[in-house]
């Protein structure tokens, strides 16, 4: 059995994003989410408590891992469709997040405007999980970085790249990797790079635990070296009016086995999911003996308990 103390700075705190949070927490997260995996006896640690699941969007990995990982730590998931709540309707985030907390015990939510999940936040009475937003994905974040932890250990200075898109996936590995003392590069074309003011955080989190976070737009020059090759769909959701110009934009970007040759001969491939085969990268990386695809979706389940586990704890 998983005998488990809450880490102090986490315990009934939101978590908007990874980049407020010590890296000493991030470390007891993930810590926790490897013994998860490795007993399947897990503490009913949410016992009478209730959570309610918010999707704005469509989801598969979110949600599946989300409710499993409550009900097999003796909660209840609370799943709430944008179409099956007045949000829709007219009701103020202000009231739906007054409401909310009279019922359930923390609300995690996936949306597009970051700006709504701070606001429900800033006005709910108990804590407020991102489960994705335009510019922050979390828990996506701490699922990289345990997998890339998985392959090679300790991962203080182990050299990660992004390629493609600089959206909410690129910043959350950004962070979650500089609060592990990574060297992160991002290689995205001009005109779709990061949000500088993100980079800059991450940068200054990374030097202060000996990495690095930096940006180029030579696709070659990001995986030099790299033993994580990470890329993300071209099309986010909200993108689609951007579907052609962004397909020639990104092409040269494409995650196929001439780019991870590129790489370290030991390197891994990431994807968050849903692949688009043969776009952003070709089912020869994604299915091959070097993705680490499968196990990184899995290992949603595992920090996203560890995360509840701390925050209800």
């Amino acid at each position: 059995m998983i005998r488990h103390v809450p880490h102090p700075t986490l315990g009934g705190r939101s978590l908007l994003s990874l980049m407020n949070h010590p890296a000493e927490a991030v470390r007891h997260l993930l810590d926790l989410a490897d013994s998860l995996k490795t007993d399947p006896e897990w503490p009913k640690a949410l016992a009478g408590r209730s959570v309610a699941l918010v999707f704005d969007q469509p989801s598969t990995r979110t949600r599946v891992s989300f409710e499993v990982g409550i009900t097999r730590l003796g909660g209840h998931p609370v799943v709430l469709a944008g179409r099956d709540m007045q949000l829709g309707r007219g009701e103020t985030i202000e009231d739906t997040a007054k409401v909310l907390s009279r019922f359930v015990d923390a609300i995690v939510i996936r949306t597009v405007d970051h700006a709504t999940v701070a606001a429900l936040a800033g006005h709910a009475d108990v804590p407020v999980i991102n489960a994705l937003t335009h510019d922050h994905h979390p828990c996506q974040g701490l699922a990289d970085v345990m997998t890339i932890r998985e392959h090679f250990g300790e991962v203080a200075g182990l050299r990660a790249a992004y390629v493609g898109d600089g959206n909410n996936c690129c910043h959350s590995l950004m962070v979650a990797g500089a609060l592990m003392g990574m060297e992160v590069v991002a290689g995205c074309p001009e005109g779709y790079l990061p949000d500088p003011p993100v980079v800059e955080r991450a940068d200054e989190i990374a030097r202060a635990h000996g990495g690095s976070v930096a940006v180029v737009t030579d696709p070659r020059e990001a995986v030099d070296g790299a033993r994580a090759v990470y890329t993300d769909v071209w099309v986010s959701m909200g993108d689609e009016g951007e579907e052609a110009e962004r397909l020639r934009t990104f092409s040269p970007y494409r995650v196929d086995e001439a780019l991870m040759a590129a790489a370290a001969p030991d390197a891994i491939a990431l994807h968050p999911l849903p692949a688009h085969d043969g776009l952003e990268i070709t089912r020869a990386v994604y299915h091959g003996p070097r993705s680490a695809v499968w196990d990184e979706a899995e290992n949603r389940l595992y920090v996203q308990a560890a995360l509840l586990m701390n925050i209800l704890g």
